[in-house]
């Protein structure tokens, strides 16, 4: 086994395009500026739909800085045998699935050719009829409930789906922390912790693993009766899909209550904050996610340039250029787009979404093409920990869908 996920992961993380180039400034405000590469006029629009502000403000962030050091690379894209600049327009939709229709709206009035986000299911789903009606197409980033793609022809996804993410996860917490009984805690009402608690209960109890579920309300800030209540059920680990804000309390008050059992969660925790709420504390944290760092090295480089030259984008990284899995994937996101563009020959909305169901790219973070519905074929996954020493991600393996069956 270890030879086959050694074998594994050489693959995966060797498929990679080098991206170093020369940084732009593309930090400044919600798109980017005209940088005189085509004629003036000759601009397509890709719309940014990603939460800045709310419970998933900070990963929202991170997966834009993708997208933008994306677009510093190569900012124009030939289409039709002419050549345009690309203009991202980002908008804000605060983490919130009432505020994410309007936010799509707006992305639709700035005549946006394609969509890309966003960050956080929920959103994506509720804004998913907006984009229908506007008759433009979306690529998911990193919204993995399969509902964000069901029953429609407009929204397409490069990222895994929770199905194979909760099954990743329960197979990890029985092959190798050897837990017997999970307690599995989520928001209430929330879709992307709801169906991910789902679909890791089908899986651990396939495995004869005790799966002990829980729901808090939004807006919760103290997490102790939950976490003692999984101390005193018995529980070996406790798995919290969570959203980051929630994530960095539960972290922190575990840590308080002296709670050491393996905490472990979905993409949404592969965060700087989770590893800045761990640093120096007596906590285990294990995460799957898109791609691990190191992955990519010159990409890497390129990426932590242009991070470390704009205080800006310090910030919306977390203070430090450690390289998030979301904006590696926001930059796979772009390049898709891309792609779809010039396979369309045309930036009209239409013809790009007929484009895309045929539309493959190679980027960091592997092969991507879609199925039919939509979704990213995927059929591996990185588990890395939290090193509470170094405050850095420490690879773990790669988990594939042969290793997750």
């Amino acid at each position: 086994m270890k030879k086959i996920l050694a074998l594994l992961l050489a693959g995966v993380m060797t498929v990679g395009l080098a991206a170093c180039g020369t940084p732009a400034d593309t930090s400044g405000g919600n798109s980017t500026a005209d940088n005189g590469s085509a004629a003036s006029g000759d601009t397509v629009v890709i719309g940014v739909f990603e939460p800045l502000s709310g419970d998933n403000g900070a990963g929202g962030k991170q997966e834009v800085l993708g997208m933008q050091y994306a677009n510093s690379v190569t900012p124009t894209v030939e289409i039709g045998g002419k050549t345009y600049n690309v203009k991202l327009e980002v908008v804000d939709n605060e983490s919130s699935n009432d505020k994410a229709v309007t936010a799509a709206g707006t992305l639709i009035s700035k005549g946006a050719s394609v969509v890309l986000g966003s960050y956080g299911s929920g959103v994506s789903i509720a804004a998913s009829d907006t984009f229908a009606q506007g008759g433009v197409p979306a690529i998911g980033v990193t919204c993995t409930n399969p509902q964000v793609t069901e029953g429609n022809d407009h929204y397409f996804r490069i990222a895994f789906l929770d199905p194979f993410q909760g099954t990743v996860l329960a197979n990890f917490a029985h092959d190798e922390l050897n837990a017997k009984t999970v307690y599995c805690l989520g928001q209430l009402g929330n879709d992307y912790d709801q169906g991910l608690v789902n679909y890791f209960k089908q899986a651990a109890e396939k495995m004869g693993m005790t799966v002990i579920t829980d729901s808090f309300p939004k807006n919760n800030s103290d997490f102790t009766s939950y976490l003692t209540n999984a101390k005193n059920k018995g529980a070996d680990v406790i798995f919290a899909p969570t959203s980051i804000s929630y994530a960095q309390l539960i972290v922190e008050q575990a840590a308080a209550q002296g709670i050491t059992m393996p905490l472990i969660a979905s993409d949404t925790w592969d965060s700087n904050v989770i590893l800045g709420a761990a640093k120096g504390k007596n906590v285990q944290i294990y995460v799957s996610t898109f791609y691990a760092e190191g992955g990519d090295p010159d990409f890497e480089k390129g990426f932590k340039e242009w991070i470390n030259a704009d205080s800006t984008n310090l910030a919306n990284n977390g203070g430090n250029d450690i390289v998030a899995a979301v904006s590696v994937m926001g930059y796979d996101a772009y390049y898709t787009a891309l792609e779809a563009l010039k396979a369309a020959g045309s930036t009209e909305p239409a013809a790009v979404k007929a484009a895309l169901p045929n539309v493959k790219y190679t980027g960091i973070t592997g092969e991507i093409a879609f199925n039919e519905t939509g979704d990213a074929i995927r059929d591996s996954a990185f588990i890395k920990t939290a090193n509470t020493e170094t405050g850095l991600w420490d690879f773990v393996t790669v988990q594939g869908v042969q290793d997750a069956q």
